[in-house]
């Protein structure tokens, strides 16, 4: 085990450290928090346990750190995935809805291209009153 992964899942390590040897104090273990090679010497002092046996426990402990940041960035993976699919297929909702929208305009132009002119021009004239209404108000 590192250092890095010793100092970095400390609280959940020296949990694990005190069940697995009760006669393991926090103050014992808060001294030899970033230290791995002092930690297990301690740790051989006071229970008696082999530093091989001590190493490798916490060597399993790092594995077991790793295993669960690999399953956690799988999960990250699979929820950006869906989160990517559902936003590709919003778009293309949004872009089908548009075209459509397209579409029926340059239908109602072509079918009716007089009363097309006529609303437009109403459309204009009241969007040219509205923002005159509105220049005015602000002087």
């Amino acid at each position: 085990m590192n250092q890095q992964t010793l100092q970095g899942n400390w609280n959940e390590i020296s949990g694990k450290l005190r069940s697995k040897w009760g006669q393991l104090a926090n103050d014992d273990l808060e001294k030899y928090k970033g230290d791995t090679s002092q930690l297990v010497g301690m740790i051989q002092r006071k229970t008696g346990e082999a530093r091989e046996k001590i190493q490798a426990y916490l060597d399993d402990l790092s594995e077991e750190g790793a295993h669960g940041v690999s399953r956690t960035m799988e999960a990250v993976g699979t929820y950006a995935s869906h989160a990517m699919d559902s936003a590709r297929e919003g778009a293309e909702t949004v872009a089908e809805k548009v075209r459509e929208g397209y579409e029926s305009a340059e239908k109602t132009l072509q079918n009716r291209p007089v009363q097309s002119a006529a609303l437009a021009f109403g459309a204009g004239l009241v969007a040219g009153v509205l923002l005159s209404v509105i220049m005015r108000s602000d002087r």
